[in-house]
């Protein structure tokens, strides 16, 4: 479990194609401060497992269900990453409740600066946008945000200058693929309204 807080960006140094997986090498300081093998780290919302780690790295395999629907399906060596390291249990809840399952991606649609942040709209997938609310939580390419509004095929999230400075957000451009995930307790209630019907 996370919370959408994003700790550091890495950075992929490597992408190795595995036929029906690849092998991602990451580097990272903080989110490797502490981490064993077997744990999880949050990349780009994306919880991967550490395989194997150095004094700077680590590498996580990604299966092809995730290749297929998170954009780590292009990622690219040089490419910047948000990282996030599990959240313990005694830990503060400072976004939301993030599992690191991606539901589908999205589009930068447009990108509005103000004065002091920036609102950012992105065109969603038709099947996500029932799980979408304003003043909702998301998470978009790890990053735990609110929804200031929606409609059938987008929504919009500010941006405010921490964020643009400390997560990839502030560098995507219009047409940039980002993975998102829908809040959780959205997906729960839906399939227990279900089970009634």
């Amino acid at each position: 479990m996370f919370t959408g807080i994003v700790e550091e960006r890495g950075q992929i140094v490597s992408v190795t194609p595995l036929g029906d997986s690849a092998r991602l090498v990451i580097r990272a300081a903080i989110a490797l401060s502490d981490a064993q093998l077997g744990d999880s780290i949050a990349v780009n919302g994306v919880c991967l497992t550490v395989a194997e780690r150095d004094s700077d790295t680590f590498t996580a395999d990604v299966m092809a269900e995730t290749l297929a629907r998170t954009s780590l399906g292009s990622a690219k060596p040089g490419s910047d990453v948000n990282l996030e390291r599990a959240m313990p249990a005694n830990g503060r809840l400072g976004g939301h409740l993030v599992q690191g399952h991606v539901d589908g991606t999205g589009h930068i649609a447009a990108i509005a600066p103000a004065e002091h942040w920036t609102v950012v709209r992105i065109a969603i997938p038709e099947h996500l946008s029932r799980y979408i609310a304003e003043k909702g939580s998301i998470t978009i390419d790890g990053v735990s945000l609110t929804v200031v509004s929606v409609d059938d095929s987008s929504f919009a999230v500010s941006l405010i200058p921490t964020t643009l400075r400390d997560t990839t957000l502030g560098e995507r451009e219009v047409g940039d693929i980002v993975n998102l995930e829908i809040d959780v307790i959205a997906k729960y209630v839906e399939r227990l309204l279900e089970a009634r019907r």
